[in-house]
This record gives structure tokens, sequence and C-alpha cells, in this order.
């Protein structure tokens, strides 16, 4: 394993340590981020000519936000939220403010709007695992993703209607149906190389007219 990739995708190294004394054992890798080690990156080396492995992308963080416009008129929305994105995450959120005031929306500087969370290294691909095959796969007539939430950068946006898609969350103890942004931020130099790293990494893009002709 190169030094890049134990501090970008390295196991948790704040496990404690054995009854006994001795070092923990290693948890081992995530079943992603194997896959990417193993079968991913040399596909991308052959398929970008890189000259060497450390030039193939890989994800950096994944950020999952809940706007939280609601919280204004009830005063439990934001703890219900914030016990939705830990389900679903096994990460406690923490609750983004309002940077200014905007009269139109009743919003204060400084007034609770939103809760996030920021997901990296093996938590992070644990969750795209489970959002990849478990998650999307429930939504109801799913037709795929969309192709074209990139950024320019190779960092793509997904928007969730439901948070009861994910296998976490049971729908009979939720106060209402929420909907959830994801930030796919990964080290792509432009929006080719991220939608190739995604897709090789699993996510069911829809499919062109080009493609369902073929």
């Amino acid at each position: 394993m190169t030094t890049e990739d134990q501090n970008q995708e390295g196991a948790d190294s704040s496990a404690p340590s054995g009854s006994n004394g001795s070092a923990p054992e290693p948890r081992p890798l995530p079943r992603l981020l194997q896959r990417l080690r193993d079968e991913i990156r040399p596909q991308m080396v052959q398929e970008f000519n890189y000259t060497s492995v450390m030039q193939v992308p890989r994800l950096d963080k994944v950020v999952l936000n809940i706007g939280m416009g609601e919280a204004l008129v009830n005063a439990r929305a934001m703890e219900a939220a914030t016990g939705d994105l830990t389900a679903i995450t096994g990460q406690k959120p923490v609750i983004t403010l309002a940077k200014k005031s905007i009269a139109g929306f009743k919003i204060r500087e400084g007034q609770p709007i939103g809760v996030s969370v920021t997901l990296r290294n093996n938590r992070m691909y644990e969750f795209m695992d489970r959002l990849l095959n478990s998650s999307l796969p429930r939504i109801r007539d799913f037709q795929g993703v969309p192709r074209d939430s990139f950024d320019g950068r190779g960092n793509y946006s997904l928007g969730i209607r439901e948070q009861v898609i994910f296998p976490e969350i049971d729908y009979n103890n939720i106060d209402r149906i929420r909907g959830l942004q994801i930030a796919i931020v990964t080290s792509a130099r432009n929006d080719q190389e991220g939608f190739r790293l995604l897709e090789h990494l699993g996510m069911p893009f829809a499919r062109t007219r080009d493609s369902l002709a073929g």
C-alpha cells in the first residue's frame, strides 16, 4: 500500500487497542475500496493512458445535507433530520447556520437552517457501497441518475427526494418525508474522469438515446 493510500483511504486509526495491550487487528478494507484498487485503477490507467496509478482519480469525500427551512415553524424538525442522517451515515451531523439574514424567507443570520455530514476514508466507501447497491435500487420506477450533474471539476451532486430509500430508515418511525442532497467530491481533473470513476464504481447513470439504440 502506498503512503498516499494510507493517508487518503486507510482504516480508522482511532480504533481502541486490544484488551491485552496488543495492537488491534486492522479493519478489513471496504469492498468498494478493494475493488477500486484491484480492478478499477488498472482499467482507468489503460483507458486514460496515465503514467502512474497515482494519477487515477479517487473519492475525496461525500457530503450529505438536509435543508431545514421547516425548522422555522417546526421546532422538532431539526432533531428528526439529525436522527435520519445519523442512521443513514453512522456519523452525527453538524448543524449548518445561515450566513446572512434574508427577510423574504424570514431567515436571520446565525439561525439553524440545515444539517450536514461529511464522510471520508472507509466510512465514505462503505456508505457509497450501500447507496449504489441497496438504496438507489429502492427508488420507485428508477431509470438511473442524471449524467449532467457534474460541476466541471469531476464532482457530482445527487438529489434524493425521500430519505426512506435508505434501509436504515424505519418508515414507521419518521415524522415526515424529507429530501437530501449528496455531493460526491473526487480528485478527478475534469468531468470525463469523474464520470468514468463513478461509472466504474457502479453509479447507475441514466442511459442515453444512443446507448438505448445500441
